[in-house]
């Protein structure tokens, strides 16, 4: 299989496995609830976890967690694979923002799907080990502090690029711009209900 093949290869697995909606399998098969049609009717751990959380507590935290990992790991696997076999760095990252793009338009779901914050993770923690730390960090400290998923990401968003400018400013960053502008298009109903303050808090 000559480079080319390889990295077509690559880039529809990671569309492929970038959409499949974890969140919506494992609400459904271990709570019997569809999140695409409940809360805020988006598929990733933060509605999974306020869907459920209604008719059962215990299980929402246990199935939001593995949404999280899942959904971050999903990404990541695909890049570290490539990186593994020696790939070039703007294929890795072609791969990233397919697996983003995957998640937030998943073929599974007639192209929709969730915000992309733990696929965008997972797949920057290999790309990008210590501004992504500092991103999560930084969403930690505002989901404490404001208990709002979605506002605590797009301020962690804005930590992720600040930080990539700061401690990586020899990459090419327009994938990273591309991956946050696929958030931050995905977070606009949320910014909506933000700014009308009718945002919910989850965490």
């Amino acid at each position: 299989m000559d480079f080319i093949n390889i990295n077509l290869f690559f880039y529809i697995l990671a569309y492929l496995v970038g959409g499949i909606p974890f969140g919506y399998i494992l609400a459904k098969k271990f709570a019997g609830v569809d999140v695409k049609n409940a809360g805020s009717g988006n598929i990733g751990a933060t509605n999974v976890l306020r869907v459920v959380k209604e008719t059962n507590p215990n299980l929402a935290k246990k199935l939001g967690i593995a949404t999280l990992a899942l959904d971050a790991m999903k990404g990541a696997i695909i890049v570290l694979i490539a990186k593994v076999l020696g790939l070039d760095i703007n294929v890795l990252w072609t791969i990233a923002v397919l697996s983003v793009l995957g998640h937030c338009f998943s073929p599974y779901l007639n192209f929709e799907g969730g915000k992309g914050v733990a696929t965008a993770v997972g797949v920057l923690f290999v790309l990008l080990p210590l501004p992504t730390l500092v991103a999560v960090v930084v969403w930690f400290i505002s989901a404490k502090g404001l208990k709002i998923s979605s506002l605590s990401s797009l301020i962690a968003l804005i930590a992720l690029i600040v930080a990539s400018y700061v401690l990586s400013p020899d990459i090419a960053h327009a994938p990273l711009w591309i991956i946050a502008w696929i958030i931050f298009y995905k977070h606009i109903p949320n910014i909506k209900r933000i700014i009308n303050k009718e945002e919910e808090q989850v965490i």
